[in-house]
Formats: C-alpha cells, structure tokens, sequence
C-alpha cells in the first residue's frame, strides 16, 4: 500500500498509444545492360546488265550504217557489264534512356497494442475493506 503523496485527492494515469512510422530499407533495384545478338533479314533489289544481240535486217533506212565497215574482217566488240552488290554497314545509335527512380505509395495498416489505465473505486469501510458496489 503507497501512502497518498497529496491532499485529498488522488490522480488517475492512463497510458495512450503513440503511432508514428520510421524509414528502413525494404530492398534494392538494380538496373544491368547486357547485349542480346538477333539475326536480321532484310530484302533488297539488286539489278545487274545482261547482253542483248539485236539483229536488223539492212534496209533503205540503215544501209549506210552497213556499208561503212568496208571489206570482210575480224573484228570485236565489247560491252563492259554492270551489277549491282549487296553492301552492308552497322552503325550505332541511341534510343532510349533508361533510369531507377522511386514512387512513394501510402497504404493503410493497422496497429493494435495494449494500453493501460488505473481506475479509482470507493472502499467501505463497513464492509470488511471490499469495494462497494
């Protein structure tokens, strides 16, 4: 039994409960580039030359023509050939940056703790010391 500190009166005392939140570390994210090879198929028109003989009759309109050759000869004529070929090249560009950052999201979450008082009764003194009801 404590002996009463102050007048007549006695203070009651409770406890309460104080919520509050604290930052910690939940984890790590890490962002890692590595190159990936895929094969590409393009389509690309190629042309090229190929030799044509034409063959014309001789006629009043290209007798002239004929004629300048003169006498029976051997002779050669050349055509030099044209064609297209598939070249390629790789160049390097930039097409996205990438960055980590970070979103706060608030959710709720709920605490339960135990949280006591005191309570003051009255003790009658006729009835053994019991409290009274």
């Amino acid at each position: 039994m404590s002996v009463p500190t102050t007048d007549d009166a006695m203070t009651r005392s409770e406890e309460q409960l104080h919520v509050g939140t604290e930052k910690v570390e939940t984890g790590r994210a890490r962002l890692r580039k590595h190159v990936v090879t895929e094969q590409v198929t393009k389509t690309v028109p190629v042309s090229h030359e190929e030799v044509t003989v034409t063959r014309e009759a001789i006629t009043d309109a290209n007798i002239g023509d004929a004629m300048a050759g003169g006498e029976l000869t051997s002779e050669e004529h050349e055509v030099v050939l044209t064609g297209e070929r598939v070249v390629t090249s790789k160049e390097t560009v930039p097409v996205e940056r990438v960055s980590l950052g970070t979103e706060t999201v608030t959710e709720q979450q709920q605490v339960t703790a135990d949280v006591s008082h005191e309570e003051i009764e009255l003790v009658d003194p006729d009835t053994d010391g019991r409290p009274s009801q």
